[in-house]
């Protein structure tokens, strides 16, 4: 499979070409932008956002390596990255992990069996006062989770409740905070 610019994405780079000073820096928003027309960073993406960027391929995936938002491989529907970090562990991050891969019935860096959920842990999401904390995808964070609470947003998720981008929508849908 080879992997070109749509033509949106086309007109989204040479606009990002023109808004930074530095060629570089169009890098993270690039990636953003390809990743969420693919699902995830392939090799072939990768090759061509490299060719387009005059990087090698290394260096971008050097980049993408690097942030926890960019993803290498494809994963579910619903990313789900539980904090694990010192502030979240001692605020009970074990047992909402736990009752996560109860719930799905899978451990962590693995797919449910339909595509819908990927579970992980992070190294800190920012936000040890209100911890244990998660982040889904990229757009939604649920803080002071308990095993409950996971239990909630999980099935807020199979049912369409907490998977609007809008926090706004997705309380107005019946959501979990």
């Amino acid at each position: 499979m080879s992997y070109k610019f749509s033509p949106d994405t086309e007109k989204y780079f040479q606009w990002l070409l023109t808004r930074y000073p530095k060629k570089d820096a169009v890098l993270l928003p690039l990636l953003h932008r390809v990743q969420n027309d693919v699902g995830y960073l392939t090799p072939e993406s990768i090759d061509y956002v490299a060719e387009r960027m005059g990087l090698s391929s290394g260096r971008i995936r050097e980049v993408a390596s690097f942030y926890s938002m960019f993803r290498l491989n494809k994963k579910g529907t619903y990313v789900l990255q539980i904090c694990h970090n010192i502030s979240c562990y001692l605020r009970g991050a074990d047992e909402v992990i736990e009752k996560a891969k109860s719930l799905l019935g899978i451990g962590l860096g693995e797919t449910t069996p339909d595509g819908m959920f990927t579970l992980e842990t992070a190294e800190c999401l920012a936000s040890c006062s209100t911890a244990p904390a998660m982040q889904v995808n990229d757009w939604d964070y649920h803080e002071e989770l308990t095993p409950e609470k996971m239990e909630k947003v999980i099935q807020g998720l199979k049912d369409k409740k907490c998977a609007l981008p809008s926090y706004r929508d997705r309380m107005s849908q019946g959501g979990v905070a």
